[in-house]
């Protein structure tokens, strides 16, 4: 029993555009659709997720998704959206980056090859690099006219731009090879349908009119695209200022993913809940509401971060990321501070001001009146420490300590941090160099 795709998307505001008939022939056929993913790096990042998402409900509704690896594309470069050429890849690379990708894709997807609708991962250099320049030209680029290439918003914009770079002819025939992709899926997948962001809407169309005009206008390809993913305040979705939101946790640690979702205004909070969870519309309206009522308990962010986190990490890495908030707000224990990994330590404490001491400084015995004062800065004097420690004002990760304190490596996080809180809010930071 096929589910309607289209109005799962309707409502989570997920549609942008879309060709004639998609929904009613999505309705009446099981069909495949894909979304090409950029491979110039090993890891997905959240700009990628609503596509990802768009598969995801494919999937439940009856249909197979395509997750398509642009290695041929990606050796080229797209224009849609971009002022230059982007850089280009070795297929040792590419191969690298797909392996990567894959293992987040099962994440979302199922890949469980017994399943009709099983998920599918292609890379387009695959059917691309046998393809000799004659043949392509000749089997492909006469079904396309120049006039119909040059229309498209995606080549007038980098034309009309005053740039020095232009726009090679490379980057002229990335519409071909993207339509020829959806030419080859329709072919040997039974693929109908092709999906992307709004500003892929040409190289899409491309690809409809492309398999028409090969096989015939009886030929039924439809394209659909989602809005760009925008915050309320205009600025750019997924970009923090150290960069991408990655969902490697080697690139984005755990807590910083979860920070990022949880910090997501109330605006963004019930648009994004929409679009990256599975949650249902009447469970997101009885969220809405709800957090409305008391919007500073802040529920659709925690929600959301919740589902996310968890769906990309793991169950214990949202537990972590929710301890690891608990720590910078002062409600965590010594325990748990000694569980981190030093990037989680170093992404919670990233504001805090730091300092560095030698090991042979900190191993000699050194007081902790030297310590807290002349060597780390952390009080302007041994004085003033002083009076600090007789109020109880001062915890060596998170235990308080007095005059009597002697350190010791068993305070080391890490084998090379020590975390001093001065007060209730006040933390310091202090690095052990070897």
């Amino acid at each position: 029993m096929l589910k309607n795709f289209v109005e799962e998307l309707r409502w989570r505001g997920m549609i942008h555009d879309m060709t004639p008939e998609t929904e009613a022939y999505m309705n009446s056929h099981r069909t495949a659709g894909y979304v090409g993913i950029d491979p110039t790096a090993d890891s997905l990042h959240i700009g990628h997720l609503v596509g990802v998402m768009m598969l995801k409900h494919l999937q439940m509704c009856g249909h197979k998704p395509i997750a398509l690896v642009g290695g041929a594309t990606g050796m080229i470069g797209d224009p849609s959206g971009k002022s230059q050429e982007r850089n280009l890849l070795t297929e040792e690379t590419l191969r690298q980056n797909e392996n990567g990708l894959k293992k987040q894709l099962a994440k979302f997807l199922d890949f469980d090859e017994t399943k009709p609708n099983a998920a599918l991962l292609v890379n387009n250099y695959d059917w691309m690099k046998n393809f000799s320049f004659l043949d392509f030209i000749r089997d492909i680029g006469k079904h396309i006219t120049v006039n119909y290439m040059m229309a498209k918003d995606s080549v007038k914009k980098r034309i009309a731009a005053e740039s020095k770079t232009g726009m090679s002819f490379t980057e002229f025939s990335y519409q071909l090879v993207q339509g020829y992709d959806f030419l080859h899926l329709f072919q040997h997948q039974d693929c109908h349908l092709q999906m992307g962001g709004s500003d892929q809407w040409g190289n899409i169309t491309t690809g409809t009119e492309l398999i028409r005009r090969k096989l015939g206008n009886d030929k039924e390809a439809f394209a659909l695209t989602c809005p760009l993913i925008t915050k309320a305040d205009g600025s750019k979705f997924g970009k923090t200022e150290s960069g991408n939101v990655w969902l490697d946790p080697e690139k984005t640690s755990p807590y910083a993913f979860y920070q990022f979702w949880l910090n997501v205004s109330d605006e963004d909070a019930e648009k994004y809940i929409k679009i990256f969870t599975l949650l249902s519309l009447d469970e997101i309206q009885t969220l809405v509401a709800e957090h409305k009522e008391s919007p500073h308990l802040r529920l659709l962010q925690k929600t959301l971060a919740q589902d996310i986190t968890t769906r990309v990490h793991s169950e214990e890495d949202y537990l972590t990321a929710l301890a690891a908030t608990d720590l910078l707000f002062g409600k965590g224990t010594t325990e748990m501070l000694k569980k981190l990994n030093e990037k989680t330590l170093l992404d919670i404490f990233s504001g805090v001001p730091q300092s560095e001491i030698t090991r042979e400084e900190f191993l000699s015995g050194i007081g902790i009146l030297d310590f807290l004062g002349s060597k780390t800065g952390i009080f302007s004097s041994n004085g003033e420490a002083r009076r600090m420690l007789k109020e109880n004002g001062v915890s060596i990760n998170k235990e308080k300590i007095n005059e009597s304190y002697q350190l010791s490596e068993n305070d080391l996080l890490n084998n090379q941090y020590v975390l001093v809180q001065k007060g209730k809010k006040n933390y310091f930071l202090v690095r052990v160099l070897s």
